[in-house]
This record gives C-alpha cells, structure tokens and sequence, in this order.
C-alpha cells in the first residue's frame, strides 16, 4: 500500500520516463558497440540507428559500470573532491549514477552559463521505477546553457550503491579516483528531457519548485 502511495505522489510530481525495453536487434547493436570500445579503451565511435540516450540506458542497467556525464572530454581519470551528496552531506568523492538518462543533463548544460542555481534529481522507486527533476532559473535558459560534452563509463568495483530505501536519489560514489573504460560523446539532441526542464526562481524553496515542477513543464 505504501509503495502504491509514494509512486502515486511521484507521478504527481516528477517526470517518469517508461520503463526501458530493448528490441533483439538494438541488443545486438549496443552489444557490439559497447564490446568494441571496451576491447579497444577508447572513445566509443557510436554508428546505429537508435539514439545515444537508449544506449546509455542499456549499458547502464545491463553492464558493471556506473555513468558520469561532463562538458571536459579530455578526462583520463577522475579524482576526488569535496563535494555535497543529496542529503547535504558533504564527501570526499567521485560521483556517478547506475541510470543512463541522469548524466545526459550534466553532459550538454554548460555550466559557464549558469545564472543563480540549478536544481535536478534522479528518484528511484522500489521497482525500478525512476523519476527525474530538472530546472534551470530564467536567466541561465536565456543564455542557451546547453553545449555539447561526454557521457563516461567508469567500472563499478569502487561505488557504494545508494540507499535501499524504498525511494532513493540514484547516486553512487566512490572514495578512490576512478579511471574511465570508455566515453561517449554527446550533443544537447542526446538529451532526451531537454523539453523537460523548468524555471524556477533563484530563491524560491526547493519544495516550490517540486510542486510546481510538472505544471511549468506543461505550460511550455
């Protein structure tokens, strides 16, 4: 009962993506892709006809790695720093994520053109079902924040999961520097939820903007 109550509350405020289903023939496809780029560690040379997003998804739920997306593409190794976790906590870290839409976001916003803050989020629900949160303040959608960047794949080994809670911010983190086994270039048309992103105020309380969140994305 409870688990129907907060997915009922989630739907209500969030965006959800369908659950993810791949056909025999993007199996097939993304298998050979990903099999290659990891035979060769390099840049994955991404030819197909399916979209980069449904890729990342498929990598994402079916191999042992865990998704980081940056506008630098140059990124031999990623190093810890401080920095805050969902909950405020602040960690010595490297960050990441098991979904494959998430880091698209971080991917394609260019943060140089950031004005005030910027607030986005992953929920996971008990069932595998994710919610996502994106806003932006007016100021920085007028800048055109979006840019082109790199979705990382890096080995799993080093991440602590999240909470096992019923619903979770899908956020992992590692404590160790981690070393990718493969990117991906990515444009802001990778982004599958740009249409998705709200305005929100620079001060306006988080909670306003999560209640607000779905009504604004209509209205767009």
């Amino acid at each position: 009962m409870l688990n129907l109550v907060v997915s009922f509350v989630m739907r209500l405020l969030f965006y959800r993506m369908p659950p993810a289903s791949f056909t025999e023939d993007e199996v097939h496809t993304f298998e050979r892709i990903y099999a290659d780029a990891i035979f060769h560690e390099r840049e994955i040379r991404y030819e197909g006809p399916y979209s980069k997003h449904r890729f990342c998804q498929y990598i994402a739920i079916n191999k042992p790695v865990i998704l980081h997306g940056s506008n630098d593409k140059e990124i031999s190794e990623f190093e810890t720093r401080r920095q805050t976790r969902y909950n405020g906590q602040y960690v010595e870290a490297v960050f990441g994520t098991k979904d494959g839409i998430w880091p698209l976001f971080y991917a394609v916003f260019d943060r140089s053109k950031l004005s005030g803050n910027f607030r986005n989020a992953c929920f996971k629900v008990k069932g595998n079902r994710r919610y996502y949160f994106f806003s932006l303040t007016p100021e920085t959608i007028a800048a055109d924040p979006w840019t082109d960047g790199m979705i990382y794949f890096l080995p799993r080994q080093s991440f602590d999961s999240p909470s096992n809670s019923l619903v979770s911010f899908d956020e992992w983190i590692s404590t160790t520097p981690v070393a990718p086994i493969a990117k991906l270039e990515v444009t802001s048309q990778d982004f599958p939820l740009k249409d998705k992103v709200a305005r929100h105020r620079q001060n306006e309380p988080i909670v306003v903007s999560w209640l607000l969140y779905k009504l604004r994305i209509k209205r767009k």
